[in-house]
């Protein structure tokens, strides 16, 4: 017999203040519901029948991508879309658009205000208009500046309770590191010095998720993001939040209980909503907030992105075709979060066990040589290891030879349609469907390697852009707009539908059966530079029917053999 939601978040919070006597799990419920109460009306929430659809694509941006003199960001992103980019925005990730200090807009100061260079609340809704929002709640820290952290300095409430005090001792040596930076900071303030957890930087204060307060801050925050507009919850960064000694402090049991917490909040808040996990970790771990069914509705798919720029890079898929041919069966109602370019870089610790370092070297290399540079995390040794890859995916799609345009745009295309193909949701970073190279002027200018790939782009420059029928960008968004209308009107292109690979063993082709409700496609894919003739008999029965190719229109039976054009894609159906 399933409990209704309030006694099963009581038994959640009951568990996460196990230790805490003076929590009381029925009261700080009761809480927790009455903030998001009214967040969201039901009819609004339910416009959808499902969470996701073969119709959904979620396009990746910063509110300030798009700019325009005297014009808010989000203003100026709303008329874009508005006007070229609907087809990939059903679900529109706008990355933190909260007031900031550093990171990306990921060292959040304000839990009340937008950045005021993006807009208001209003503009927010605005841009929600028609589609969902999906946005971030930065959990593990917050600003220095952040008004938690003038308060813990002043020894006043709520603040003191918090942020995360540090107490350096041999008993946090195992603590995993996503950065190199120190993993304590010291803080100045009226009540005298104070040491801070910093896992992401010293201006990324940790806060304390054993105080219900932060809990409760961080509904309140949710209820808000809510009421305009945002029904996919990004949860940046989770797996660092809970700390105990002695450990790795990442993945720790409490963490997981607060991203079950937080689907329960999700769905009292829009019973429709979706919980997303952001962790940059082996594949294992990544997964692990999906398999129980009652954590994230959707997962990052890290593995997908080097994987797959390993494969376009080399002209080998026989990596990726090993991996995919292991996809893994999760849960009714979750899924993966499919992506290749992002606002981060490439994640490499998703590799771990899937590609050997002298296969690993060359693909650093390979982008090096593109214009892109390597980030580093400290080991507990105290030793570096990269730790992502800072490049576009435009750029990294150049050719490596004399012509850096050779193939460019056809490698950059069959990337992206493989997302496409996949199960589960895909998305796109808005630079790279603008087809934009590695922004070098703007990384001179910060000395950030993560700003190669955080372009901005003036409003006027890129209607030009989107205007010319020869520019890249237009072919680009053309084609994928065409895919993703394609997409909608195939059964087993469903983010659920079942997947069979069949091109193990194979480095040359990416060849994926997709069925659901009786219907069957294939996506083809040639992974190399080269024409290759592929005959169709090794993976369909002539018997069945003849075949035609809907993606690129054709209405005419396919014969027993296939041109493939370099890096070319096709999607082939019964007729």
């Amino acid at each position: 017999m399933q409990l209704p939601r309030d006694e099963t978040l009581q038994a959640l919070l009951h568990d996460l203040y196990l230790d805490d006597s003076s929590v009381d799990p029925e009261v700080l419920s009761s809480q927790l519901l009455q903030i998001l109460r009214g967040s969201a009306n039901d009819g609004d929430c339910i416009a959808v029948d499902e969470r996701w659809s073969g119709a959904d694509a979620v396009l990746i941006t910063y509110a300030d991508t798009v700019t325009e003199q005297e014009k808010p960001g989000l203003q100026s992103l709303r008329l874009l879309v508005n006007r070229h980019l609907n087809p990939f925005a059903s679900v529109i990730h706008v990355l933190p658009f909260l007031q900031s200090t550093s990171d990306g807009g990921f060292a959040v100061a304000s839990h009340d205000q937008l950045e005021s260079r993006h807009g208001d609340w209003g503009d927010l809704s605005a841009l929600a208009g028609g589609r969902r929002l999906m946005a971030d709640l930065v959990l593990n820290h917050i600003s220095a500046s952040h008004p938690w952290v003038q308060q813990f300095l002043c020894d006043d409430e709520p603040g003191r309770s918090c942020v995360l005090e540090a107490s350096p001792s041999t008993c946090w040596d195992a603590v995993v590191r996503p950065r190199s930076s120190s993993l304590f900071t010291q803080l100045c303030g009226p009540a005298g010095v104070r040491q801070v957890w910093t896992t992401f930087g010293p201006d990324q204060v940790d806060v304390d998720w054993r105080s219900p307060e932060v809990l409760l801050g961080f509904t309140r925050l949710l209820a808000r993001m809510v009421r305009h507009g945002v029904r996919w919850v990004r949860l940046d960064a989770v797996g660092f939040i809970w700390k105990t000694p002695g450990t790795g402090c990442i993945h720790l049991p409490q963490a997981h209980r607060i991203v079950e917490v937080m689907r329960h909040l999700m769905d009292a808040a829009c019973s429709h909503g979706v919980v997303v996990t952001e962790t940059n970790v082996p594949e294992q771990e990544n997964l692990s907030y999906l398999v129980s069914g009652r954590e994230a509705h959707l997962a990052y798919n890290f593995p997908l992105p080097p994987l797959l720029l390993e494969a376009a890079i080399s002209g080998r898929a026989d990596l990726l075709n090993g991996w995919l041919s292991r996809w893994p069966q999760l849960p009714e109602a979750t899924g993966l979060f499919n992506f290749t370019a992002c606002h981060d870089g490439v994640g490499l610790r998703a590799l771990e066990g899937l590609m050997l370092e002298r296969r690993l070297l060359q693909l650093l290399i390979a982008c090096e040589q593109r214009g892109g540079l390597i980030s580093h995390r400290r080991l507990t040794s105290g030793e570096e290891a990269p730790y992502e890859i800072n490049i576009s995916w435009w750029s990294a799609m150049a050719d490596g030879g004399i012509d850096p345009a050779h193939h460019q745009r056809a490698r950059f295309l069959m990337t992206q349609l493989l997302i496409v193909a996949l199960p589960g949701v895909p998305a796109f970073y808005l630079p790279a469907l603008l087809a934009a190279p590695n922004d070098l002027g703007r990384f001179r200018r910060t000395g950030h390697r993560r700003d190669l790939n955080r372009p901005q782009f003036k409003a006027e420059a890129l209607e030009r852009r989107l205007q010319d029928p020869d520019s890249d960008a237009t072919a680009v968004t053309t084609m994928l707009a065409r895919a993703l209308d394609v997409r909608k009107t195939q059964a087993a292109l469903h983010p659920d539908a079942a997947l069979e690979v069949l091109s193990t063993g194979r480095s040359d082709l990416v060849v994926l059966r997709r069925s659901r409700h009786g219907q069957v496609l294939l996506a083809i894919h040639n992974l190399t530079p080269s024409r290759l003739t592929l005959a169709l008999g090794g993976f369909v029965d002539p018997l069945t029917g003849p075949w035609v190719d809907c993606l690129n229109g054709s209405t005419e039976a396919l014969s027993t053999l296939l041109q493939l054009e370099p890096y070319a894609v096709h999607w082939l159906i019964q007729s």
